[in-house]
């Protein structure tokens, strides 16, 4: 039942090339740091990622996008990474845009083991082009399946070695989704207390979903730009 792991790199021993993983934050906000850059460290390549974004520029995931591990994004924002821009107009990354409420809820369907869903958004546009349309009550609607990957990448404030976990605020964003919807989850939290310490309420990924769990060190937490105003 002790689903605690040495280290990042201990927890993605197994991650092979061409693997599809699903991987949690939102710009820069809620990244599991150490997991990626343990992925970044172990080299491997043709990698399918299921992200929100691509981080920017050499952080999060845009680490490793810079060293030519991804494959294949399927996003719904990229607007922050010029490398992304790069890669994609040379040909040398497959992109999938998905807008961001059909990314959350193909995850979410994924996880759920629906087969597929009916939904306006993108319907007369590109994002329409191949798939079942439908009228319903008089209105048009497109056919989105379900996301599933490998591996999910979350990362949590909190966790227990059953791997139980609990965020905070804003870093929750896909992550909930993501841990129901991979073959393995892998979770690295800020702190692991006892079991029991994470009150039921406040358990937001129950442990039923987590493989395995590490506790994440040296965090950077950066941010994508910063807005003040003057006083």
């Amino acid at each position: 039942m002790n689903k605690v792991v040495a280290n990042a790199d201990e927890a993605v021993k197994d991650i092979g090339d061409g693997a599809v993983i699903m991987s949690g934050g939102f710009g820069l906000c809620g990244n599991p740091e150490n997991l990626i850059h343990a992925l970044h460290r172990k080299g491997v390549r043709g990698l399918t990622i299921i992200s929100n974004n691509c981080g920017i520029d050499n952080k999060g995931l845009g680490i490793l996008l810079a060293a030519g591990q991804v494959k294949k994004m399927i996003s719904s924002y990229v607007g922050e990474n010029k490398t992304f821009e790069r890669l994609f107009l040379e040909k040398k990354l497959e992109v999938e845009l998905v807008p961001q409420g059909t990314l959350a809820e193909r995850i979410r369907a994924g996880g759920a083991g629906i087969g597929g869903f009916f939904t306006p958004t993108g319907v007369g546009t590109v994002v329409a082009e191949g798939k079942e349309a439908r009228v319903i009550d008089g209105r048009e609607y497109i056919l989105e399946k379900p996301l599933k990957a490998d591996f999910a990448f979350v990362k949590a404030w909190r966790g227990d070695p059953w791997g139980n976990l609990a965020y905070q605020k804003t870093t929750r964003n896909f992550t909930v989704m993501m841990a129901t919807a991979a073959r393995c989850t892998i979770a690295e939290v800020e702190e692991i207390v006892k079991v029991g310490e994470i009150d039921a309420e406040q358990v937001h990924t129950p442990g039923v979903y987590v493989t395995r769990v590490l506790r994440g060190e040296k965090y950077e937490k950066p941010i994508e730009r910063r807005t003040t105003r003057k006083r």
